[in-house]
Parts: structure tokens; C-alpha cells; sequence
């Protein structure tokens, strides 16, 4: 006998895979969760790693075996919003396990040195880093030591 089937839930969000690493960028509308999500994939593709599209805006998650798993709607598998164009196509996957949430907040609510933290996001644990909204450049190196993507080991 097997329990109740819940439906994914549906949340505003970004999702990219890196490698083998999938990293969730939340925050709120206009925080810069594309153009974070573009620039990694842009920089890691830059220095071979394997690196794409796997939501934008808006994500279905669910645990899968104690993992958040999130793909986008059908609707909107890949494209992403740029700016003053709209969605345009871009290479994607159709899912991926999230290993890293970033979220994005407002750059006075950014602690400078944070402590291993976590958020429960469908019932999974997934780890969590706070960056300021709408700087990438300062969210780049953040992510990448945080996942101990070169050149951070």
C-alpha cells in the first residue's frame, strides 16, 4: 500500500544545473534571479562546466527520496525572461535535484559572514546562502566557493 500522491508545488523561482549540482535562486520579482541564473550558466560554460537552463520563474518542486526535485512547467520549458524582450529559448533540462537554494534579498538584510543554514522546501532540506539582490558580481564568487566550483576548492 502506498501513501497519498501530493502534487508539486508551484513556486516563483529559478533553476540551473551545474555539473551534477542544481542551485534554486528565489527572491522576490525583479531581485536579478535570471540574470544571476544566466551569468553562472554563461561563466561556467565559459570554463567547460556543463551548465543549463532548468526553470525560470516558476518551478514545480517536490522530494523525491528525501530530495528536492524541481523542472519547469511545460509551458515554459526553455525560455527564459530577459529584460525588455520577453522569454527567449535557451538549451534545458527537464529536471534536476537541488543541491544549493540562493535566495536574494534586499542588500541591508544580507548578514557579511553567514552560518551553514538550510530551508525546508517541500519537506527537503536544501542548503541556503542569502546575496543581494541585483549584484551579480558579488553573487558569482559566492556561489561558486560555495559549491567548491573552481577556482574555490
Amino acid at each position: 500500500m502506498t501513501g497519498p500522491i501530493v502534487p508539486p508545488e508551484n513556486i516563483h523561482a529559478t533553476a540551473i544545473l551545474i555539473g551534477e549540482r542544481g542551485i534554486l535562486v528565489s527572491g522576490a520579482s525583479g531581485s536579478g534571479k535570471t540574470t544571476l541564473a544566466l551569468t553562472l550558466i554563461d561563466h561556467c560554460r565559459q570554463r567547460g562546466l556543463f551548465s543549463r537552463l532548468v526553470g525560470d520563474d516558476q518551478l514545480f518542486v517536490e522530494a523525491h527520496v528525501g530530495r528536492l526535485v524541481c523542472r519547469a512547467p511545460a509551458t515554459i520549458e526553455g525560455l527564459a525572461e530577459v529584460p525588455g524582450l520577453g522569454p527567449r529559448k535557451l538549451p534545458f533540462e527537464a529536471a534536476c535535484v537541488i543541491d544549493l537554494h540562493v535566495r536574494l534579498l534586499p542588500a541591508g538584510e544580507i548578514a557579511r559572514f553567514q552560518e551553514d543554514t538550510s530551508d525546508d522546501i517541500a519537506g527537503c532540506a536544501v542548503p541556503r546562502i542569502d546575496l543581494a539582490e541585483r549584484n551579480v558580481q558579488a553573487a558569482l564568487p559566492a556561489v561558486m566557493a560555495r559549491l567548491s566550483i573552481p577556482p574555490f576548492l
